[in-house]
Order: C-alpha cells, then structure tokens, then sequence
C-alpha cells in the first residue's frame, strides 16, 4: 500500500532533462525562448509593434523611457519510460516489484511536471502503452503502472526496443536488467541516439543475481527460453560468475559513456524511497 505522503513527495520533484521540447505546447519547464509565462527574465526597449501591455510603467517613472518586461517561455518536454517485462525481470519478485513502482514513481513526477508521457511495456504483448499529458492523470496512471502483470513467456528487451524506437521524444528512460547481449544493447541505444533522444538506462538486478547462495546440485532454467542446465554450485563457480557479471556490467557503463548515455545500477532490495529521494537526485537525475 503506497501511502499519500508518497505521492505527494513525488509531485514535488523535477527530472533533470537537457534537451527542450521543440515546439509550442505549454509545461511547466523554463525554455531559454521568452514568451508568456509569469516567470520574470528581464527588460528590454519597447519597439513599435510591442505589446503596451508589457510596459513597465513604474521603469518610465524613473527613467523616462519605455521598457517591456521579458518572461521565459514554458515548454513541455516529451518523455519515454520503457519498463522491461520480459521473463528474466519477472524472476524474482523484488526486482520486478521495484521495477514497476519505480516506472509508475517516474511516470508519476513526469505528469506532475506537466510534460508528456509515453509509458511503454516492453516485450508484452497484452499490455498497450499508457500516453497522458497533465497532472491530472498522475495518480490514475502511477495505480496502474503498479497493477500491471504478465503471465506469459516474452521476447527480449532491446530487441523488441529497436524495431519500437518511439519518435519525437526528448528523454528515453529505460528500466531493464540489462543482461541481454551488449552488442543488441549497443544497438538499441545507438537507434535512440540517432533520433536526438538523451537516454537514462537503469539497471535492475536482484541481489541473488549479483550474490547467488545457490549450493550443491542444482537445475538452472533460462527464464526467457525455458532451457535448463544441471551443475553443481561451488564457491569457485559463483565467482568466474560474479567476475562475468561485472565485467557485463562495466562494459554496459562504458557503452552509455561513449554513446552519451546516462547509467545508473539498482538493487532490486534496495528501498524505492532511498532511490528517489537520495540516489537519483545526488546522481544529478532529479531534483
């Protein structure tokens, strides 16, 4: 049960995007365009043709010239959460129950921001995406962001990613586990990049997938392709395992620094609270 002090903590935070919207449509963010909004900028010489409305009649006063007031425009920024619904996310239940509170808490301060918001499931195929602009749908959504379940075995993450590229987005946030092959990642990636999108991977694993207490003779079972495997766990092998994993996970930090994403590595224990509200603003992607 998400309590009410929640939500109204989220409504309060900002995402951090560097790219602005390139268009007319009002939000809530300051574009470096000056237009109407009641956010003061400056003054500058009246010109015929100026709104006499804009003159700051208390400036002539003292000065004897006529000068309008500058406000900043306010444009809204088009924002992309991909949430990561494939079997492998689905494994373990504090990872996917991060996963979907964390897509519908990011979906949830987007719509307070009064940007607009392209919520996107991937690789269901019996979820459609969820598109809402304004606050107003912010509880609305965030619910049922949470509700959200799939029973079926799906395809990959980044695959499907690819061939589903949404256009005229600013940010792209994906939230995946990210243990696809880093070459299918590079590509999805280079796709968002291409089309001007800035791009936020955060990575989910389990504290089981980082630190297995797996022993003895087990049967390991792929979650996407149902192929097992029986081994025999010992310390030597949960280790080459865990040095494959990070080095994975290096690589996919370093793919995002030379493509000028941004990366960021959850827990799936960790509490969401902690995240939101001290992680991601300390790491410069809220405020």
């Amino acid at each position: 049960m998400i309590a009410s002090s929640f939500l109204e903590r989220l409504q309060k935070k900002r995402l951090l995007v560097k790219t602005r919207k390139r268009g007319m449509h009002k939000g809530s963010r300051q574009s470096s365009a000056f237009g109407s909004s009641l956010e003061f900028s400056d003054f500058r010489v009246y010109q015929p043709g100026d709104d006499v409305r804009q003159i700051d009649w208390n400036v002539y006063g003292r000065t004897q010239k006529h000068y309008i007031k500058r406000f900043l425009d306010e444009q809204e920024v088009a924002i992309a959460i991909y949430l990561d619904m494939s079997s492998s996310m689905r494994t373990y239940s504090g990872k996917w129950d991060l996963a979907r509170l964390c897509a519908a808490a990011l979906s949830h301060i987007v719509l307070s921001s009064e940007d607009r918001l392209s919520f996107v499931p991937f690789a269901s195929t019996n979820i459609q995406p969820i598109r809402r602009k304004g606050a107003v749908y912010r509880k609305q959504v965030f619910h049922e962001i949470q509700r959200l379940e799939e029973r079926e075995s799906t395809t990959a993450f980044f695959a499907q990613l690819s061939q589903q590229i949404l256009k005229n987005q600013q940010l792209a946030i994906l939230l995946t586990d990210g243990l696809e092959p880093l070459d299918v990642i590079e590509a999805a990636l280079k796709k968002l990049r291409s089309v001007k999108q800035e791009v936020w991977l955060f990575q989910l694993l389990a504290e089981e997938e980082m630190k297995p207490s797996y022993s003895g003779d087990v049967k390991l079972v792929d979650s996407e392709s149902a192929g097992t495997v029986n081994i025999s766990m010992n310390p030597l092998l949960i280790e080459n395992y865990q040095r494959r994993l990070n080095d994975h996970n290096q690589q996919l930090e370093a793919i995002c620094r030379t493509l000028g994403c941004r990366y960021f590595l959850m827990n799936g224990e960790k509490d969401i609270q902690t995240i939101l509200f001290h992680d991601l603003p300390r790491q410069g992607f809220m405020n």
